[in-house]
């Protein structure tokens, strides 16, 4: 312990390295459930890319594990620490080196927050669209290693679609650069969109070439009330089968409504069992409403409402927004990320829903519907063992269900330790081999994240 803090105070600045396990406690985790955390040996918080260099390198010549760490709101585990391990804080690189309109670029460093990003490329009439639910708090840095998604995903698509080359240091202290600035270019493999997602199991991001896109008009917004699933989710195919490419397209189910309702009195009759909201950022987007309106209509709902204005979107949309707070409210939560193809998110729906019964649990479900992502929310009681023990065997059923609808068992959240076993069973043992074989590439000695993914 101490040869390891004294290597690296020697290249860090005053106060970078901390070992006071009261500090270090409090980021043993992220906000994964079901996940254990082991005990660091010390935190470390650079603020330069040699730094990181140098963390590396002692890392490297002493053998000890490194888990990079963005803001810890990851939802699979993936920046836990484990035994022994130099937590690597990369929150103090946060600075947004260059927004270049005419190439559309931004370059940036993994501390950066999502959100700030977003504000500071809109100044230039430019638009970040990944845009995860934590976006005014997570990182870029977290965002690139987890392969976020969010709520624009079914028109704008995830974060490996806007990283253009990255800055990675190697677990050896070897700066690696990939990828380009320019909008086109295949020379050699594809090294940045493998290192996206990779949860810090190869490398530490230091630098990224992000692209940009036109910021958009502001979007419209319906809502669509539903008396089942089955009908909004019929709806969902309806609207993607004739053509239409909204900005968004989020499904609530039964139980996510009545949390909502219960929170906020949102208005909501008893009869809706689903709600499935729809928007529009085009050139007419009053226009596409109207016939996205009477798809749902055709589908079955009860009301289909749109909005008027972008204000009166924002009311719209702002049930989807309270949806986990809401579910918050009825006990702890864990909740899933499994994405299975649109058509057959009804059956997906169904299923949760047969789960939730037979372990008598609360599961809500909100989606991404528009690309098939679903987030069902187990709530349970962690006092009560038995309803814990339930509630695990829900999640993983859930995972199944999902692999049998011809789905992944993480759509935008990442694998971490809570899916590690089922990211096998998703790839087989082709695959796995295939994947530790680049692992052992890049990270000879094993000592970025173990145990996380593989």
């Amino acid at each position: 312990m101490s040869d390891l803090t004294d290597r690296l105070v020697r290249g860090l600045p005053p106060g970078a390295v901390v070992v006071d396990p009261d500090v270090t406690a409090g980021y043993r985790h992220d906000m994964a459930g079901f996940c254990e955390a082991g005990e660091p040996a010390v935190l470390v918080f650079p603020e330069t890319v040699e730094q990181v260099q140098h963390v590396l390198r002692t890392a490297t010549e002493l053998r000890v594990p490194v888990v990079p760490q963005g803001a810890r709101t990851g939802l699979s585990g993936g920046a836990n620490a484990v035994d022994g391990c130099i937590l690597l804080s990369l929150v103090k690189l946060d600075r947004i080196l260059e927004i270049d309109p005419v190439n559309r670029i931004a370059v940036v460093q993994p501390g950066v927050v999502n959100a700030e990003l977003s504000r500071a490329v809109a100044g230039h009439g430019l638009a970040y669209p990944p845009d995860p639910s934590s976006w005014e708090s997570c990182t870029i840095g977290g965002n690139i290693g987890t392969g976020a998604g969010g709520l624009c995903c079914v028109k704008y698509g995830v974060t490996s679609e806007y990283v253009l080359g990255l800055d990675v240091v190697l677990p050896d202290g070897r700066l690696l650069t990939t990828g380009r600035r320019t909008a086109k270019g295949v020379a050699g493999y594809d090294l940045t969109r493998l290192l996206v997602g990779s949860e810090g199991t190869l490398g530490v991001v230091v630098r990224a070439v992000l692209a940009l896109r036109p910021a958009p008009a502001p979007q419209l917004a319906l809502a669509a009330e539903f008396p089942s699933a089955d009908a909004a989710c019929a709806a969902v195919c309806e609207v993607m089968a004739r053509g239409f490419t909204p900005s968004l397209m989020e499904l609530m189910d039964s139980t996510t409504v009545r949390a909502v309702n219960a929170m906020a009195r949102m208005g909501l009759p008893d009869s809706t069992r689903a709600l499935l909201l729809v928007a529009f950022d085009s050139v007419d987007p009053a226009a596409e409403l109207a016939a996205v309106a009477e798809l749902c209509r055709a589908a079955g709902a009860t009301e289909a409402v749109p909005a008027e204005s972008p204000a009166e979107s924002e009311l719209l949309l702002q049930a989807r927004r309270l949806a986990l707070p809401a579910l918050d409210r009825l006990g702890t939560t864990m909740i899933d990320d499994v994405a299975v193809p649109r058509s057959r998110m009804a059956e997906m729906l169904r299923g949760v829903a047969g789960i939730a019964e037979r372990q008598a649990l609360t599961i809500g479900v909100v989606c991404h519907a528009g690309d098939g992502n679903t987030h069902p929310v187990v709530v349970f009681d962690p006092a009560d063992p038995a309803e814990t023990d339930r509630a695990r065997r829900s999640f993983d059923e859930i995972m199944a269900l999902g692999l049998a609808l011809g789905g992944t068992i993480t759509g935008e959240h990442g694998v971490g330790l809570l899916k590690r076993d089922w990211l096998a069973r998703e790839l087989g043992p082709v695959g796995l081999e295939v994947q530790r074989g680049v692992k052992a590439v890049f990270d000879p000695l094993g000592i970025m994240n173990p145990g996380k993914t593989l």
